[in-house]
């Protein structure tokens, strides 16, 4: 049996992208859902690789498909929040990339909620893997875990 994880730091993440939370985000229980949770990761990652022009949702011929994703949750995050996303490649491999994602209150230094996906990166074609692409090789780098 598995200890119980512990909430990262925000000094652990490599790049930021802050959310707002919307009225629709909170659940009848009065915090954000945990689906909507993945959306953020989702959220921050793509749109990071977009802004550095690793990604083209439109035209590109490389698409990351979601074959892995894990959440943890440590402490409810709610409307009007804005929640601050942190990014950061655990691995890089051939075709794949795992991010993980811290996801914290405005201006917490610990997570709220922290977890990853792994995209494998496949032609949109073809739907079958390819190498990564020089670009997205580069943004993974930088996001590279310490």
């Amino acid at each position: 049996m598995s200890s119980r994880p512990t909430p990262h730091l925000r000094s652990s993440y490599r790049a930021f992208r802050s959310i707002p939370t919307r009225w629709a985000d909170n659940d009848m229980y009065g915090h954000v859902n945990n689906v909507v949770y993945y959306g953020w990761f989702d959220t921050a990652v793509n749109a990071h690789l977009i802004e550095c022009g690793a990604l083209d949702i439109q035209q590109g011929q490389v698409i990351g498909l979601v074959v892995e994703t894990h959440c943890n949750y440590f402490a409810s995050l709610a409307f009007p929040q804005t929640v601050e996303a942190g990014i950061r490649v655990a691995h890089a491999g051939s075709s794949s990339i795992r991010y993980e994602i811290g996801l914290f209150a405005e201006g917490a230094q610990t997570a709220a909620a922290q977890g990853h996906f792994v995209h494998v990166y496949v032609d949109r074609a073809t739907q079958r893997p390819v190498p990564l692409p020089p670009a997205l090789r580069a943004v993974a780098d930088a996001l590279r875990a310490g």
